[in-house]
Order: C-alpha cells, then sequence, then structure tokens
C-alpha cells in the first residue's frame, strides 16, 4: 500500500521535464533494428514496457546499447533479424506484441510470444486475423497469448480496419513492407500517425491520403538509421494538464511534450471545459513538440463522443476525473476499447470513483458524471487494478481531498512512468517521500 499525497493547501507549482513518449520509444527501437547503420535515441523511456521492447529486438540478434535514457542500435536490415533461442517475453506491453507480430511475420522463421497475467487477457485476433489477409499464419491460444508467428512470404493486401487502433495498423503497415506489391489499409477513423511518420523518417514510402484514413503503403523500403529526440510523453503530461487545472492556485510548466495532433484530444477537451493551457517554444523535430503551461481553472461539463475516442483514448480515465470536479453532467460514450486495456478501465474507473463518492455511473461504452455532487470518501483504500493509469488517475484524485488515501498495486505505474510520484512530489513543495 503507498500513502498518496493529500490536497496541497498551496496549488502545484514547478517544472517538469516529462518523460519520453512510450509509442515512439517503442517504434524507435523496431524502426532502427530494421535499418541499416547506426540509430541513436535520445530521452528513451526507460520504463518497463519500452525495456519489454528492447530486450525482445536484443533476442532477435539486434546489438543495441543503453546508456541512461540514450539508446545505439546497430540495424541489421529488414532480413537481418535471427531466430531467438527462446520465446520472447512481452511483459505487459501491448504495443510490443502487436507491432512485433506484424513485423515478425514477414520473416522466415517461427517464434513464440508469452507475456504476464494482464497482457495473456488482452485480445489478440485483432491482430492475427487480418494478418491472415496477406499470407501470414500466426497462431494465437483461444484468441490470447501466448502466439505462435511462422512466418512467411506476405502477399500485398486491400484491407479496412475493423477497429480504430493504431496498433493493429502498425502491425499491418510493418507487413507490408514485407510483401510482393503496395498495399492499401483504410481505417475507421484516424488514429495515432507515429508509425506512418517515423517509417518515413527511415526512409519508407507510405502515403496518407486527404481524407486521413486511406494508407499506401509501398514494399521493400531502403530503411536507414537515424537521430532524434525523443519527445515528452503527452499521455505522461496528461496527468499533470488535469492535476493543475483540478487543484486551486496550481501553475506547472511541462517541457518538450509531443503535439503530434492524433494525441492532442486531451487538450481540445480540456479547452471545451474551458481549461486554461497556453503553448509556447513550438517546434518539429520529426515530431512537433512544445512546452504547456496550465494554470488552474473553474471547469464546465464536456460531451465526448466516438469520433474523438481515439485521440484521447489513454487520456479518458482522466477525463472522467475532470468531468468529477465540473460544473455540471458530462458524458463520454463510444469508448468501449476502454474495456480491452491492462484491464477494464470503464469498470476500474466506476469502482474506484465510487470510493471517493463521485457521481458516476458506467454505461456499456463509457460513464456519466454530475460533476455538480459534492465528493464523500467511503473507502480510503484505493486500487490501481493493476493498471498503471489508473493508479494514476487515482493518484491525481487524492490530491483534492483532505484525509488520507492509499493505493494498492501502486507498482503497476513503473510501467509507463517510473518516475511519477517523485515528479508529482516535486510539484508540492511541502511533501515529503511517502512509502
Amino acid at each position: 500500500m503507498k500513502k498518496l499525497q493529500i490536497k496541497p493547501e498551496t496549488g502545484l507549482h514547478g517544472t517538469l521535464s516529462i518523460p519520453g513518449d512510450k509509442s515512439i520509444s517503442h517504434r524507435g527501437i523496431m524502426f532502427g533494428a530494421i535499418s541499416q547503420g547506426t540509430t541513436v535515441l535520445h530521452h528513451f523511456l526507460t520504463a518497463e514496457d519500452c525495456l519489454s521492447t528492447l530486450q525482445a529486438f536484443r533476442s532477435l540478434g539486434v546489438p543495441i546499447e543503453r546508456n541512461g535514457e540514450t539508446v545505439t542500435i546497430q540495424g541489421v536490415g529488414l532480413n537481418g533479424l535471427e531466430k531467438p533461442t527462446e520465446a520472447l517475453n512481452m511483459g505487459n506491453s501491448g504495443t510490443t506484441t502487436r507491432l512485433i507480430m506484424g513485423l515478425l511475420a514477414g520473416q522466415q522463421f517461427t517464434t513464440q510470444l508469452t507475456g504476464d497475467a494482464s497482457l495473456s487477457k488482452r485480445p489478440m485476433r485483432r491482430v492475427s486475423d487480418p494478418l491472415a489477409s496477406m499470407g501470414a499464419k500466426v497462431q494465437v491460444t483461444d484468441g490470447h497469448l501466448p502466439a505462435t508467428i511462422i512466418g512467411q512470404h506476405l502477399h500485398a493486401t486491400d484491407y479496412h480496419l475493423k477497429v480504430a487502433s493504431a496498433q493493429v495498423k502498425s502491425a499491418l503497415i510493418l507487413a507490408a513492407i514485407q510483401a510482393d506489391k503496395s498495399s492499401i489499409l483504410v481505417e475507421k477513423l484516424p488514429t495515432r500517425n507515429h508509425t506512418e511518420i517515423m517509417l518515413n523518417a527511415f526512409g519508407a514510402d507510405i502515403e496518407t491520403a486527404i481524407d486521413d484514413v486511406t494508407i499506401t503503403i509501398h514494399p521493400r523500403p531502403e530503411l536507414h538509421g537515424i537521430e532524434m529526440t525523443v519527445p515528452g510523453d503527452m499521455s505522461s503530461a496528461a496527468f499533470f494538464l488535469a492535476a493543475a487545472s483540478l487543484v486551486p492556485d496550481s501553475q506547472v510548466k511541462l517541457l518538450n511534450v509531443g503535439m503530434n495532433e492524433t494525441r492532442t484530444g486531451l487538450l481540445s477537451i480540456l479547452k471545451r471545459m474551458g481549461g486554461n493551457v497556453k503553448l509556447s517554444n513550438q517546434h518539429i523535430d520529426c515530431e512537433p513538440t512544445a512546452d504547456l503551461t496550465v494554470t488552474s481553472a473553474e471547469l464546465k461539463a464536456v460531451e465526448v463522443g466516438a469520433d474523438e475516442i481515439p485521440d484521447v483514448i489513454d487520456e479518458l480515465p482522466l477525463v472522467a476525473l475532470l468531468a468529477a470536479k465540473a460544473n455540471g453532467i458530462s458524458k463520454i460514450t463510444g469508448a468501449g476499447e476502454l474495456r480491452v486495456k491492462e484491464t477494464d478501465r470503464i469498470a476500474a474507473i466506476v469502482t474506484e470513483f465510487s470510493k471517493l463518492g463521485i457521481a458516476i455511473t458506467e454505461l456499456p461504452d463509457g460513464f456519466i458524471i454530475d460533476g455538480t455532487k459534492p465528493w464523500q470518501v467511503k473507502d480510503p483504500h484505493l486500487s490501481s487494478h493493476g493498471d498503471h493509469r489508473i493508479g494514476m488517475v487515482m493518484a491525481i484524485a487524492a490530491l483534492l481531498i483532505s484525509q488520507p488515501l492509499t493505493l494498492d498495486g501502486a507498482d503497476s505505474i513503473n510501467i509507463s512512468y517510473p518516475e511519477f510520484f517523485d515528479d508529482l512530489n516535486r510539484m508540492v513543495p511541502q511533501a515529503k517521500e511517502v512509502d
């Protein structure tokens, strides 16, 4: 059990350098591995999920060195990966698992993938089935891990994605660059486009049509290593955007945050709610970044529907928390994807918010939240449900309450943000490190 920081007397204040973007750190390892030459990643996220990716590619014969947050990859080319001597352990990382399925589907050897108990419950047919349309052989166990990937020569596909998922799209792109001809993918809604942007920076030829959902992938690109600084992760910055918006008398500055347009949904929603966030020092180095200064604000209720979900999927628990202090009744729908994350995030949020007396109603695909009702703690013992994002949301919620609370399963936060509690305590000068 971890004791959580209670409501600070003077708000949150300070400047933070946000840890590197998880999605980009994963992809930097993968794309550097299949390129020719050296790739250097600065500000790499040293969280457990990204280290799972790093170790997996070492096991595939890729020389990788890490010195703190700098990772150097000696690429082996698209055809240079080696058959691992044992099953690849994906840990808790769904991104590693789904993307590597697409990449290994086109190699000429067989690989087994395993994962922890949580990852082994997450759906994998959403990847294996569309890969089959390209001739891939990915065998999953009742739709889950463990999985066996029997490498094949792949053929092109013209495929309409069944789910709005950047992970599924990216798996298909990594298969398509190994196919015999050009492939076309059509998304239900635009999703994170880090794969397209970064692969093109490495030398690929991937075109996105003006409709933002039709993607053409030309095969067999000559990929070459690059040097890049990984932007700060918007999904990690989001916790401090929410905290500083909610805790009275706060002002926090977040440095070098990734501003990819497919990742800034929370900023758009926060603006509609009356939030106060100012951008400065904007620039583009492969991916756009900016410094964000957020000041506390009186918030109003909001409605979020299916068309916005892909751009804010990881931040939806925070949107629910913002709504719980907003003036009015908020509604979030079209978010059924939350049911198949590290835990059922809809059920988890309803369970934990109810402990705090938040007026929240569970929907099949979201929530209804009445922010006008006062909170009243019914159970001070909160749980992360083994999910890093649920754990961090509850730590932010505790900043709005003046009585001690504890969090079970706080270690899960190491999956994406090992320094989270250190950074949070730095924003509250009077806070002491707690166990």
